[in-house]
């Protein structure tokens, strides 16, 4: 019997951790861990160029209709409470685009370097890590699965003379009843039985044996692979809870309605849009473009008496009815006169 170890040599009989190799599922979790450090990266690389995306679309829209509204016809308190939705869109744009230097310059890069300090890769392939755990549990497995390989050796043996043992004493057993049966024939099936059945005690024996040593094992082996187990769980412990700190870390960042600047944002809308006033929208309406606008009614315009030649307007303007019709002429554009002193030259004129 080679005293060399391979597993692969060893059938697996059950899913249970204890048997042969499978400590390999715990083997294959360093690595996944390695994996999903590269996953949560690519998770959060993945929300920032949505957020950047998002803010950068904010801002396009944004300027666009805040030139549509200052080009429109909307005017008054209307058309501020309208522009705010431009403003609230380029203010969370910026929000937005410090939630994307967050997750890049904070969330990722952590979680890069803490990988990169878990995780160290080997010039032959794979990490350090892997092969750590692996040789651990081979090392805590080596003696038991080297008695499992004799027991199972003891096994077959012992099950083989058996085979041997029954198929001897059929053979003895048909041969006595024959009716021309031999005695030497008979004498060497009795033999034959005998040694058998001697074949069948001794490898029992041997079998119980092994057994009883690979029983004497299972306490140093189970000691030794919870062990190697133990560590790989303290390794995982340090993942799941690095993880479960980062995601924290992300979700503060994702978080805007903690955000002071976020709610004075919608404070500043609210206000801005409950400051909307439509009298004082239709009063502004009314002195700019409505019957409120001054006006220069046409009046009576005399020839210039000082130039016979020339036929120069003097306009009179009415500034307005509610008022009073309190007069004012411009004459040549140069100076304003009062009623009286325009009345007196008009008089003179004539």
């Amino acid at each position: 019997m080679s005293g060399a170890y391979d597993d692969s040599m060893v059938d697996v009989s059950s899913d249970s951790f204890w048997e042969v190799g499978n400590y390999k599922r715990t083997v294959k979790r360093v690595d996944d861990g390695n994996r999903l450090c590269n996953d949560l990266m690519s998770c959060i690389h993945e929300r920032a160029r949505i957020e950047k995306a998002y803010a950068l679309q904010l801002t396009e829209w944004g300027k666009r209709w805040r030139q549509l509204i200052e080009k429109g016809p909307q005017y008054g308190t209307l058309e501020r409470a309208w522009t705010a939705l431009c403003t609230e869109a380029e203010k969370v744009s910026e929000l937005h685009m410090e939630v994307k230097a967050g997750l890049m310059s904070e969330d990722y890069e952590k979680l890069k370097n803490w990988q990169k300090d878990s995780y160290h890769k080997q010039m032959i392939g794979g990490y350090k890590e892997t092969k750590e755990t692996e040789d651990g549990f081979r090392k805590a497995q080596k003696p038991w699965a080297k008695k499992l390989k004799e027991v199972e050796t003891m096994k077959k043996l012992y099950h083989s003379a058996c085979k041997e043992e029954k198929l001897a004493s059929s053979r003895e057993t048909s041969s006595k009843l024959e009716s021309n049966n031999n005695p030497d024939t008979q004498k060497k099936l009795q033999e034959k039985l005998d040694k058998c059945q001697q074949e069948v005690q001794k490898t029992k024996e041997r079998y119980e044996k092994s057994l009883e040593e690979l029983k004497k094992l299972n306490p140093q082996y189970m000691e030794n692979m919870e062990q190697v187990f133990d560590q790989s769980q303290q390794f995982e412990d340090k993942r799941i809870c690095f993880f479960k700190e980062l995601l924290l870390e992300v979700k503060k960042h994702l978080d805007l309605s903690t955000n002071s600047r976020f709610q004075t944002i919608y404070q500043t809308l609210e206000d801005t849009i409950s400051g909307t006033d439509a009298e004082d929208d239709l009063k502004w309406f009314r002195s700019n473009h409505g019957p409120g606008m001054p006006m220069n009614w046409p009046q009576f315009e005399n020839m210039d008496c000082e130039q016979p030649g020339s036929f120069k307007r003097r306009s009179i303007v009415v500034s307005s009815a509610r008022e009073g019709y309190s007069l004012t002429a411009a004459m040549g554009g140069i100076s304003i006169f009062p009623l009286t002193i325009l009345k007196y030259l008009l008089l003179v004129c004539v």
